[in-house]
């Protein structure tokens, strides 16, 4: 059991590489150009809106009718609603801390909440994917595996792991759209994906509990992702769009292709 644990980690590891990856093409961009932010804001937010569907969810809708006895239907509903509104409560308080401390003289950034509800709604939607790559090694642990079975684990956290590319590059690039550091960019994109490796094994070594618990996570990291795309990043990247009212909506739609084909290309 031990060496399943150490493969789920490993493979774990690997999809946050992948993410840090993503995080790092901020270094190559020294003084981007508005448009070219406002694309990349569209760009995260078409990548948030895609990985909701085919990376979430529809594995939920999948895995409850496989696991649970709940209608998929309901378990999906409340997933998603569940997450949309720990989001908007999520987003309250951040607001509320904000005022306490501009009136206490403090100056946290007028856009301090959307930076950390964009970072928030990444990092949510990678513990459920940790969990799907743990919960992919952990059932080869059940009366030992085969090579097959060892492929088909290892292609989920592969599959996982080249999503976390543009999902890397959808929390950096809008950082520093907000005017955020390269340095701190990365560091925060990065970071999204660290609970990956936490979730895989924690999904390895629970694999049979984490089963009946994986559909709501998906359901509501989904939840949680569309609602910051479509309340914070759509409408800030069509701010001051009048000349090229297009320009960030290709970004929206070029994320979501590019998503979309990474789901359903590898399953």
């Amino acid at each position: 059991m031990d060496s399943i644990v150490l493969m789920a980690l490993a493979a774990t590891l690997g999809t946050w590489a992948v993410t840090a990856l993503g995080a790092a093409t901020v270094v190559f961009f020294k003084n981007p150009n508005p448009k070219f932010l406002n694309l990349m804001l569209g760009f995260a937010a078409g990548v948030m809106i895609a990985a909701s569907f085919w990376s979430l969810l529809q594995p939920a809708i999948e895995r409850a009718e496989e696991t649970l006895t709940t209608p998929a239907y309901l378990v999906a509903t409340v997933g998603f609603l569940s997450g949309a509104l720990f989001m908007w409560i999520s987003d309250k308080t951040v607001s509320a801390m904000r005022k306490k401390t501009d009136s206490s003289g403090g100056n946290p950034g007028e856009r301090f909440n959307r930076i950390l509800m964009l970072i928030l709604s990444i990092t949510l939607h990678n513990i459920p994917e940790g969990l799907a790559v743990g919960v992919a090694f952990g059932t080869l642990g059940n009366g030992g595996y085969s090579m097959e079975s060892l492929m088909g684990a290892v292609t989920v956290a592969v599959g996982i792991g080249l999503q976390n590319f543009p999902e890397g590059a959808a929390v950096s690039l809008p950082l520093r759209r907000e005017g955020v550091s390269r340095r701190k960019s990365f560091l925060l994109g990065q970071a999204s994906g660290m609970v990956e490796p936490v979730a895989g094994v924690i999904g390895a070594m629970l694999v049979v509990h984490i089963e009946t618990f994986l559909p709501y996570a998906l359901a509501f990291a989904a939840g949680a992702m569309i609602l910051v795309a479509v309340h914070e990043l759509i409408p800030e990247c069509q701010r001051n769009m009048d000349a090229q009212p297009y320009f960030a909506t290709m970004g929206i739609m070029c994320g979501f292709a590019i998503m979309m084909l990474l789901d359903v290309m590898l399953g």
